[in-house]
């Protein structure tokens, strides 16, 4: 729904991050390439049994970097007002929380929850909630029409790529060193 009230406003307002949305979209659809070639690669690593552990360790760098890909196109939708545009980017977040509601269900029914360090649940399971819900509020504020709402979903965006690149290569590293025992 394109929505004209406001619309040049929040163009003006996002013209400045074009080029960084346009970086992080590009990042964000490559790493997902790669992170399909890595579980290629490692996949043996990871069985149907072990379904808690693919979606927490897999899987949800994939979820992140999609996340900032959709956030990312959402941002170069032309003509949209800051109500549409922060409901989206809510939206997005709100699905990002959901997957990882999903996520933590399996990790407790497969007893995963009580068997991974203390690093990794920070990684794994703290952070990109935090990383979700920065950018649900971001998408709050859009709404709200706060004047450094851009500047929070750039933030938020890019706490969800930190998270995201740390763990696809903790995952890749050990999915490497897994293969060589």
């Amino acid at each position: 729904m394109i929505e004209t009230s406001g619309a040049a406003e929040l163009s003006g307002a996002l013209a400045q991050w074009r080029d960084f949305y346009t970086l992080l979209g590009a990042a964000s659809a490559t790493l997902v390439g790669l992170l399909f070639v890595a579980a290629s690669v490692g996949g043996s690593a990871f069985s149907s049994s072990r379904r808690a552990a693919s979606r927490v360790f897999l899987s949800a760098s994939v979820v992140h970097f999609s996340s900032l890909l959709a956030a990312s196109l959402i941002v170069m939708v032309p003509g949209l007002g800051w109500r549409s545009f922060g409901v989206m980017i809510v939206g997005c977040g709100a699905v990002g929380l959901g997957y990882y509601g999903l996520t933590w269900r399996d990790m407790v029914k497969d007893g995963l929850a009580r068997r991974i360090d203390w690093d990794d649940q920070v990684w794994y399971a703290v952070m990109p909630v935090i990383g979700y819900l920065c950018e649900a509020a971001a998408g709050v504020t859009l709404m709200a029409r706060w004047h450094l709402s851009c500047d929070a979903l750039a933030a938020s965006l890019g706490l969800l790529l930190i998270i995201g690149l740390h763990n696809a290569w903790d995952i890749t590293l050990w999915s490497i060193t897994r293969q060589n025992r």
